[in-house]
């Protein structure tokens, strides 16, 4: 293996030498095997939506039109927003499953849940107009079918009137924003039914105004923001229960060589916060085998969800997954949904893993299927253990290599514990000890960092060294999913980490706050959940706007999504961009295919949103890149 696939994975070298023994492929060898790949589709100008083509467009051989006429423009502008649809539709898809939960939860269906946050069940209540003086039960009940009403709404689809939008983005929105959406003509009906328009509307022979489809760009990504991401993370917290700080271990030296381990992967906590409690009733089940216990560890997003409320240990992100399984060490890696690679029962069936999916629309080939639904939780999280106890007496010992590095991650920053945390300076108004040092400059701004990590970044560890970078420039950083974990693995989420890399102001402000919550120092880099949590950073946002009583693009504050990878990543970016946050978006989009989208994305959109994409290719261009525009941003405030 090359020294640079070795940089990029954070292993040693001998666990990359280990697969390459085992006549493992892994996705760095995919992604050398797929070289050189398609420029059409790199720039965008590749049409597969109907059965004539595909069509290129090729300007310098004068094919500028597909067989319909369609020009690059049109193609470009249909595939990002085919791609938005669908990254918007996993994370709906995502939430959806919380609300039904909840719902029966609520009616007495699903006995194995109890609601952990009733308070935050009375305040949703309250914001949606249902009587706040139920039992909660009741709430939760009314709340989880308002929530569903942002699924299946069609009134004013076509013709829309007041008030026909989304419940989520009118109880969680800003206000400025709220009424830009609505003179935008963007606020969403239902999430159903605007990802199958947004499919309806760029087929061949629809929608044909590249500008047009653009707004609908816009709209999807308020659908993925809030009946999505801010849906989905309210109601989890409201089952599961709020975030508050908690401290853990990451990477891959979190599994045990003495333990039965269950790595659990995906990313909505339902099944894995059961796998976790079962874990536990099991343990003398394991112990008959000759183990000590049974180890759970959080892999993705799921991972995230068990370490901000469980402090379960954190082994790694998307890129891991299948080295995880290269340890020999792992006895069950059961998935749920997203970011799975269809390659672990590939890896899985060289060693005597088992994988098990859960999800019906989620099977790969050979992969052992145990059925989840929440009224068989307790049944579907034993039978897991079972397999799991059944596999271990199975284990190769001359296969089994468990790297030694792991490190230790503070987590749990949901928007509550930060104002937690900041009561301790000032009770009655949390959030101007924050807002002061922002307007002062001991805070130069706030970025918020979209997880994924992306194969095609090889040795790049970009995720880590911007970090770093903006940390010594005095920015504070808040992000979710992967990142996380890469931050975490780089040893950026301890309060040691505030000393070692933060700016002389940022490190100040920093330990004045631990130091007020019995920590030497707050980390400098903010754990705040999965991918679905990047609500939370938008909640966070908006507070600080209605604080200071200026709109979000007016803020010093910038997103990033180094490593986009998925659909669902840019989607996220989409959101941040609609909420007026100016986001850095890295490998570049494939919209190069045109000059109307690639203006409209790094430069027009200001005009409409307040915000727009930026570019930079390397940790340092992109750090420049980000730091220049929350520079200008505060010269605009009249804050130096």
């Amino acid at each position: 293996m090359s020294k640079i696939l070795v940089e990029n994975t954070f292993l040693n070298k001998e666990l990359l030498d280990k697969a390459k023994k085992d006549k493992v492929k892994l996705i760095f060898d995919r992604y050398k095997e797929q070289q050189p790949q398609c420029p059409f589709g790199l720039t965008g100008i590749c049409c597969k939506a109907c059965f004539q083509g595909p069509c290129r467009i090729i300007p310098n051989a004068g094919k500028l039109q597909g067989i319909c006429g369609a020009n690059g423009d049109l193609i470009v502008a249909r595939n990002l927003l085919r791609s938005a649809a669908a990254g918007a539709s996993s994370h709906s898809d995502h939430a959806k499953e919380a609300v039904l939960a909840l719902l029966k939860i609520s009616q007495g269906k699903a006995k194995a849940y109890q609601i952990k946050d009733t308070n935050k069940v009375k305040d949703f209540a309250k914001l949606l107009g249902k009587n706040n003086s139920q039992n909660s039960n009741k709430l939760a009940e009314n709340v989880a079918l308002e929530a569903l009403e942002d699924f299946r709404r069609q009134e004013g689809l076509f013709h829309k009137s007041e008030g026909d939008y989304l419940n989520w983005l009118r109880i969680r929105a800003t206000k400025e924003r709220i009424q830009l959406w609505k003179k935008l003509n963007i606020l969403p009906i239902s999430s159903d039914s605007e990802t199958s328009h947004a499919l309806h509307q760029t087929t061949m022979g629809n929608d044909a105004d590249s500008l047009h489809i653009f707004y609908s760009l816009l709209k999807i990504g308020l659908v993925d923001g809030y009946s999505g991401l801010t849906m989905a993370t309210d109601i989890q917290d409201m089952i599961f229960g709020t975030p508050y700080l908690t401290k853990s271990e990451a990477n891959l030296g979190v599994l045990q060589e003495d333990y039965v381990n269950i790595i659990v992967h995906g990313h909505v906590p339902l099944l894995s916060e059961k796998v976790m409690e079962w874990s536990k009733k099991l343990k003398k089940e394991a112990e008959k085998l000759g183990a000590k216990g049974i180890n759970v560890v959080g892999m993705c997003c799921t991972g995230n969800e068990l370490l901000m409320r469980q402090g379960v240990k954190f082994a790694g992100h998307v890129l891991q997954q299948e080295l995880a399984l290269v340890t020999g060490a792992v006895e069950a890696i059961v998935v749920d949904l997203q970011c799975i690679y269809p390659s672990l029962q590939d890896i899985a069936s060289c060693y005597h893993t088992k994988l098990i999916t859960t999800i019906d629309f989620v099977r790969i080939p050979s992969a052992l299927h145990i059925k989840f639904e929440v009224e068989n939780a307790d049944k579907c999280a034993k039978q897991i253990i079972g397999e799991a106890l059944k596999a271990y007496p199975k284990r190769n010992k001359s296969k089994v290599y468990i790297p030694k590095e792991k490190s230790i991650v503070y987590a749990g920053f949901s928007v509550e514990a930060i104002l937690e945390a900041l009561s301790k300076l000032d009770k009655k108004d949390p959030l101007k000890p924050l807002v002061e040092n922002i307007k002062k400059g001991n805070i130069l701004g706030i970025v918020a960092v979209v997880g994924c990590r992306n194969a095609k970044l090889q040795g790049f560890k970009f995720h880590e060294e911007l970090t770093k970078i903006l940390l010594k420039n005095n920015i504070l950083v808040v992000g979710t999913g992967c990142w996380a974990h890469a931050a975490a693995q780089e040893g950026l989420m301890t309060p040691e980490a505030t000393k070692k890399y933060a700016g002389d102001k940022l490190k100040e402000v920093l330990t004045k706050i631990g130091q007020a919550n019995n920590l030497p120092a707050l980390p400098p880099a903010l754990h705040m959940g999965s991918c679905v949590d990047n609500s939370r950073i938008a909640v966070l946002i908006g507070k600080l706007a209605e604080y200071l009583k200026l709109p979000i693009h007016k803020l010093p504050i910038a997103g990033t999504c180094p490593e986009n990878a998925t659909e669902k990543s840019f989607s996220i970016g989409m959101f941040f961009l609609t909420l007026g946050v100016s986001t850095h978006i890295n490998p570049l989009l494939p919209i190069t295919g045109s000059k109307l989208i690639t203006k409209l994305m790094t430069n027009d959109m200001e005009k409409i949103t307040g915000s727009k994409m930026l570019i930079g290719s390397s940790p340092e261009s992109a750090a420049k890149v980000i730091i220049d525009h929350i520079k200008k941003k505060r010269k605009e405030l009249g804050w130096n």
